[in-house]
């Protein structure tokens, strides 16, 4: 049987796990709003409309700063719809997702939601069909304390502190022909330039993102990138990526690898960014905001558009995740948390049903989907200084990336507790030996060896009827003797290993 070794050094370092790294995405788009996070008349709803249950899942998820309120949405959007009485708002044609959006929720509502939830705020601006003075308008709203008539306007609704909304998103995926407001990179730099420095004229404490390409396979990936940046590349924090992964043509080989094509999306983004700084001679060095990930049958989507009219919050992309869904979005986590010193924030997409970790039935419940699992521990054990690995693996060959490696680690060490934490993802389709040096680190017990595994069942899925169908097993504890370990990953398997200093 081949095996797979590991060597893990504290010395060899990335950087920190940043929080922000464990993100989430809510956009007015199917139920993950109206139905998801929000539905007045629910059994758990409080008097807002808020649904207690679905907060109570996006807690134990982890998330620590969420997107909103898109997305393509946000392309065509009027913030001033979703503030102020509910009962006086317009409801608006969502070129979109081709719905009826009725404003019911809106920015007040989504911020209450945020403090709830306990988590960071991050919002998008309209650079689709609107510009500089709505962005600068939506920015007073949120972050002046008051004196001017919008911050007034906020006060009057009900919020007399600022919300103090740190992380702002300069549009979404402006290179994609299907946006609404569709703009080349030069169109888009320009006015993205123009915003970014309107915005931090209001509130020189914002970090602002500049959308990078939708998608790596985009005809204009990387000039994009260097266009847009040689524009704003001194008055923006992060420039965006975005990318989905699609298991439907059965290839399970190249799924199960997608990973690879994760890490070399952010590698290119990363040495674009960095040669516009070389020409502009700019010291800091920009970071990337990896603000749309998962794993989505995208094939279905023109299917759930083509079959209906204008209606109010359809059931739009509710994909039934799989097991071994699950296993490619724990190596997909394992990719970001590798780019650390690089990736600044990362948010899944969605939240709440639409391609989402958490599902749930209007009037019933809420339930974990199997990608849920893997986000939230990585989320709960990812804390400390992420390490450098290099696993020695076996090799196996794909139809999209070529030959790839059976096996996938990163390693993080909490300085604090000493306890070092591995995620292993074996992407092969029988069980792995792996041999653990822990150099630096002798004086290590085994905790618990944490497996979610696809092997026995790749097709199984949580349902309402099985909501935990797939779920993670605990396996025997990993030895630890004088600085090595020995363990044996499942097949096909996405694998939590901590160690804890002896004694402890």
């Amino acid at each position: 049987m081949p095996t797979a070794q590991l060597t893990i050094d504290p010395a060899f370092t990335i950087g920190p796990a940043d929080r922000r790294l464990f993100g989430s995405f809510v956009e007015h788009m199917g139920r993950c709003v109206y139905g998801g996070v929000y539905e007045p008349g629910h059994p758990t709803a409080d008097p807002l409309g808020l649904r207690g249950d679905v907060l109570e899942l996006t807690r134990e998820l982890g998330v620590s700063v969420v997107r909103y309120p898109g997305g393509n949405f946000v392309s065509g959007y009027r913030w001033e719809d979703g503030v102020g009485p509910a009962g006086d708002r317009p409801r608006r044609l969502d070129l979109a997702w081709k719905t009826i959006e009725t404003n019911a929720f809106g920015l007040d509502e989504f911020m209450t939601w945020a403090a709830a939830a306990g988590v960071e705020p991050m919002m998008a601006v309209n650079l689709g069909t609107r510009g500089v003075q709505e962005a600068c308008d939506l920015l007073e709203y949120t972050n002046h304390p008051g004196g001017t008539h919008l911050s007034d306007l906020r006060r009057e609704h009900g919020a007399e502190k600022p919300y103090g909304v740190r992380l702002w998103c300069l549009g979404n995926e402006m290179d994609g022909p299907w946006q609404v407001g569709h703009k080349t990179a030069d169109e888009y730099g320009r006015l993205a330039a123009e915003t970014a420095r309107a915005m931090k004229l209001i509130d020189p404490s914002i970090s602002l993102v500049a959308c990078g390409s939708s998608n790596r396979g985009m005809p204009t990936f990387a000039s994009w990138e260097a266009t847009v940046l040689e524009h704003t590349y001194e008055h923006v924090d992060y420039i965006s990526a975005h990318t989905y992964y699609d298991p439907s043509d059965g290839d399970r080989a190249s799924i199960l690898a997608s990973a690879v094509d994760m890490d070399n999306f952010i590698r290119e983004v990363v040495a674009t960014a960095d040669h516009v700084a070389a020409k502009q001679r700019h010291r800091r060095k920009l970071k990337i905001s990896f603000d749309e990930w998962n794993v989505w049958y995208h094939s279905r989507l023109q299917a759930d558009l083509d079959r209906r009219g204008w209606v109010e919050a359809p059931a739009l992309i509710e994909d039934d995740y799989t097991a071994l869904d699950a296993v490619v979005v724990g190596d997909l986590l394992i990719t970001l948390l590798r780019h650390a010193d690089r990736v600044g924030i990362a948010c899944q997409a969605q939240l709440a049903n639409v391609i989402a970790p958490i599902r749930t039935r209007t009037g019933g419940p809420a339930w974990r989907q199997s990608i849920f699992h893997p986000f939230a521990l990585t989320a709960r054990y990812a804390r400390g200084t992420v390490l450098r690995t290099e696993p020695v693996s076996p090799t196996y060959e794909t139809a999209r990336y070529g030959e790839v490696p059976v096996l996938d680690t990163v390693a993080v060490h909490d300085d604090g507790t000493g306890v070092l934490t591995v995620f292993a993802v074996n992407r092969g389709e029988t069980d792995l030996p792996l041999d653990l040096d822990l150099r630096g680190l002798p004086a290590l017990r085994g905790l618990d060896h944490t497996s979610l595994a696809a092997g026995d069942d790749p097709a199984a899925t949580n349902t309402e009827a099985e909501p935990e169908r797939v779920s993670p097993r605990q396996l025997a504890i990993p030895t630890a003797d004088a600085g090595r370990s020995a363990v044996l990953l499942p097949a096909m398997s996405w694998n939590v290993l901590r160690f804890a200093p002896v004694g402890d």
